[in-house]
């Protein structure tokens, strides 16, 4: 029986990309959460919020009068933020392709692994064993 709360499909970004939330066609129109670090009110993790808006001319002048006009009392949006995806670039919270890349697992007690793969399900066996000694 399928778990009521689990999603019918699940949808993989191709590695190069992401799924934006941006549900608006024209950034006239974007809520204001758009443009700032919002993390209460957007659907979801929004990677573009770790640039700067391009358009800004002189970006540490701009975030520190906005920051300046908090501190003395005003309400001040700080709306640095771009609504350009494309500046994203990979896939935050993809499945890597490439072994290579993947998460890693070390302990001096080699005799612990089975082999030289494992999947992320097998970690937690893996430290039991080397807590208990078992």
């Amino acid at each position: 029986m399928q778990n009521v709360r689990s999603p019918f499909f699940i949808a993989v970004a191709k590695p190069d990309a992401w799924f934006t939330y941006y549900y608006w066609l024209d950034d006239e129109k974007a809520p204001d959460f758009a443009r700032t670090v919002d993390i209460h009110r957007k659907p979801g993790y929004d990677p573009v919020e770790l640039f700067l808006d391009p358009a800004i001319t002189l970006p540490p002048l701009t975030v520190g009068w906005k920051l300046f006009k908090r501190k003395l009392g005003f309400r001040a949006l700080l709306d640095v933020i771009p609504l350009d995806a494309s500046l994203v670039r990979g896939s935050h919270g993809r499945s890597n392709d490439w072994d290579e890349h993947g998460p890693l697992v070390m302990s001096r007690q080699a005799n612990l692994f089975e082999s030289d793969r494992m999947k992320s399900v097998d970690v937690f066996g893996l430290l039991l064993r080397h807590l208990t000694g078992a």
